[in-house]
């Protein structure tokens, strides 16, 4: 079995740096009214960036082995917050977008599916807790160009 670490410290007030086995520092921060600065992305943020990140890098992955022509790609993520404490997501959505000419939505699909049911850890861990629901779209590769 694989450990990991991180280790986080306190800048001031609510504004932390953080890092983990790969050495590189992230900054959490709040916003000034709840004791932050305003000076970096939330943990809740982070966990979005996390969860996005993986997903991406899957779903590029066996894209670029399936030799799909994909000439762009982004990945919008709307999350749902309950009111009462701790407001944790009750629900994430994911929207893959991919910009190209002849895209096979089979491939695509494909590649999503095994993203999300196999190789993503991260939503992976969140699933149980959050509801987590998929879509994408397919443009054209010059819509893209202007993005």
């Amino acid at each position: 079995m694989i450990q990991k670490k991180a280790h986080i410290v306190q800048i001031k007030g609510n504004t932390f740096a953080a890092k983990a086995d790969s050495n590189h520092w992230v900054i959490m921060d709040s916003k000034e009214k709840g004791g932050g600065h305003d000076a970096g992305a939330s943990p809740k943020e982070l966990l979005l960036f996390a969860i996005g990140g993986c997903t991406s890098s899957d779903v590029v992955s066996i894209l670029q082995k399936k030799r799909a022509n994909v000439k762009h790609y982004e990945l919008h993520i709307r999350a749902t917050e309950r009111d009462e404490h701790p407001k944790i997501f009750t629900e994430i959505h994911i929207e893959y977008l991919f910009y190209g000419d002849d895209l096979n939505p089979k491939d695509i699909e494909k590649a999503i599916e095994l993203s999300t049911t196999k190789y993503c850890g991260v939503s992976a861990m969140v699933q149980p807790a959050v509801k987590l629901t998929y879509s994408y779209r397919i443009e054209p590769a010059e819509a893209g160009a202007s993005e």
